[in-house]
């Protein structure tokens, strides 16, 4: 099993960044895919970011491609979630998750509780 906490979320203006943090505790980090997803008020949870096990691998939604990045450090069991050009569309609950599944889109077992980002236009 793994633990999932994100940190990092906010208010920021369109335009602006933030960096996502997902720390993980539990069996090793470097076993497990991790993933970023988010939620918008009425709206289903949606895949954002994957990243592999070694990090050689990412995959992104399009409505985010080339503007945020995915990225981990296994030596300190943590994923991140850079953001920038931030619109009023990305406000969402983020959530970071962990799985073993083939796909970097879906297959997450593990999920954080999320963190809160508000882009203002």
């Amino acid at each position: 099993q793994v633990q999932l906490v994100e940190s990092g979320g906010g208010l920021v203006q369109a335009g602006g960044s933030l960096r996502l943090s997902c720390a993980a505790s539990g069996r090793a980090f470097s076993i497990w895919n991790m993933g970023w997803f988010r939620q918008a008020p009425g709206k289903e949870r949606e895949f954002v970011a994957g990243i592999s096990r070694s990090g050689g691998t990412t995959k992104y939604a399009d409505s985010v491609k080339a503007r945020f990045t995915i990225s981990r450090d296994n030596a300190k069991n943590t994923g991140y979630l850079q953001m920038y050009s931030l619109k009023p569309e990305d406000t969402a609950i983020y959530y970071c998750a962990a799985g073993r599944s083939y796909s970097l889109e879906n297959g997450y077992d593990y999920w954080g509780q999320g963190t809160q980002v508000t882009v203002s236009s």
